[in-house]
């Protein structure tokens, strides 16, 4: 079955033959003999695609229905019918939202074209809607899982934010989700039905950024066959995201700050400049104070951006989201492999726990997803985990007091967690004997499989 389709029109004969010639192509075809029939309808049945309506109805107009049908079910595509005499109407009835409109009389392979093409946009709405729900679902607020204090007041800045156009600093370790959190205050914002253009500073040179950015003229440079937009053009009325904005050039950073400032910029090889509106998000790993001091970065760009700030905390920072997120993962790596892995020993969790976490939640995600590919039950083990997170006592980042036995310890740890755990190669790597190595695991309590 192709679609629902929904005839209104008075003549009982003419909405017979339609229905049999749109039945024949597999459309599902109901009749309606005026408007307040045709709503009664659409209350009942949920999957209308295309209302075929006379213009002129006992009780109503198809004008008036049309504009009830599109405000109340705008993913509804509605084609008018007209007589031969009220083209007009049908010119009309298209500047108001209908589709298309047919004079009665046209022959049916006309009919069916037109009918086909309106159910195409129908179901490509549909498809946009459905697409557009999921990605609002993914990037919302609610699905950003922890609840210590320090991600709970991320949360609350960025709520307090979303609403508004002013300029965003998120500022965070790699790994941390400083795009997971630019998304979801787009998605909040009045801008969410538009563009979400994200950029990593860090990915392009300072020409190729400048012209990704800005856009370009055709004959800028050798290789410019054609005009192509910027990026500011793809984000215009929407957000642009700029990720690792410390590793922009001081040339870049200055034609930046001017884009923000004026709402305006030049492409490449114009002399036109164009008006945008743009909403900017940025975020970074560096310390931007320190690289103004340096004179890596433009005091004044760094003040224009840091408008509204956001620090977000490392894992280490929030460990009693660990569990959570960690249960997140687990449910989502299970169903992306296909495997029915509810949950994990409380070993597994611990040895989560005790670690360091360098990559933040990004290496959660990916150790766990690693675990549930592993995994040949319906449950996690501390088995399962990397060498670096099954030693009591994980490597931790070495304080300057630390013990020689301590430093020691964590420098084997390491080592062996590079070489996996090879007892040979751990030995060569230190520069001492393969019993040596033994009396030292011994020693500190290092257990190696």
């Amino acid at each position: 079955m192709k679609g629902t389709i929904l005839i209104i029109d008075d003549e009982e004969q003419f909405r017979k033959v339609l229905s049999r010639i749109l039945e024949l192509e597999d459309y599902r075809v109901l009749q309606a003999e005026n408007s307040a029939k045709a709503l009664r309808i659409f209350e009942q049945e949920k999957d209308i695609l295309l209302a075929i309506t006379d213009v002129r109805l006992p009780d109503n107009d198809g004008i008036h229905l049309l504009q009830t049908i599109k405000t109340t079910y705008p993913l509804c595509e509605v084609i008018i019918m007209t007589a031969f005499g009220t083209i007009h109407d049908g010119v009309y009835a298209m500047k108001l939202g209908a589709f298309d409109y047919i004079t009665k009389g046209e022959g049916d392979e006309q009919i069916i074209v037109t009918v086909e093409r309106a159910i195409d946009k129908a179901r490509l709405q549909s498809r946009i809607l459905e697409l557009e729900n999921r990605l609002g679902t993914r990037y919302s607020f609610d699905k950003i899982s922890g609840k210590s204090k320090v991600i709970s007041d991320c949360l609350s800045l960025a709520r307090k934010v979303a609403p508004t156009d002013s300029t965003v600093l998120i500022e965070g370790e790699t790994g941390t989700g400083k795009e997971l959190f630019a998304q979801s205050i787009h998605n909040a914002s009045p801008r969410k039905n538009k563009s979400f253009v994200a950029v990593n500073c860090s990915a392009f040179s300072k020409e190729l950024l400048e012209s990704e950015m800005f856009g370009y003229k055709k004959g800028a440079f050798t290789g410019a066959h054609a005009d192509k937009k910027g990026l500011f053009e793809e984000a215009n009325e929407g957000t642009l995201f700029l990720d690792e904005i410390g590793e922009m050039n001081p040339d870049l950073q200055a034609k930046l700050l001017r884009v923000l400032e004026e709402q305006t910029f030049i492409r490449i090889g114009d002399t036109r400049p164009l008006k945008v509106n743009v909403r900017i998000i940025a975020a970074t790993v560096r310390d931007l104070q320190k690289e103004i001091r340096q004179e890596h970065f433009r005091a004044d760009l760094y003040y224009r951006l840091s408008a509204f700030k956001i620090r977000l905390p490392s894992l280490c920072e929030r460990k009693e989201d660990i569990r959570m997120l960690a249960e997140h993962f687990i449910s989502v790596s299970s169903a992306k492999v296909k495997k029915k892995i509810q949950t994990a020993t409380d070993d597994f969790y611990d040895k989560l726990m005790d670690y360091n976490w360098p990559g933040n939640t990004r290496e959660l995600k990916n150790i766990i997803e690693r675990a549930v590919i592993l995994s040949e039950k319906d449950i996690l083990t501390g088995e399962l985990l990397p060498l670096e997170l099954t030693f009591p006592g994980n490597v931790q980042d070495q304080s300057p007091t630390a013990s020689l036995e301590t430093v020691e310890k964590n420098h084997i740890l390491r080592v062996l967690g590079y070489t996996g755990g090879n007892k040979t190669k751990t030995a060569a790597i230190l520069r001492i004997g393969v019993p040596t190595l033994y009396r030292k695991l011994e020693l500190y309590g290092i257990k190696v499989s």
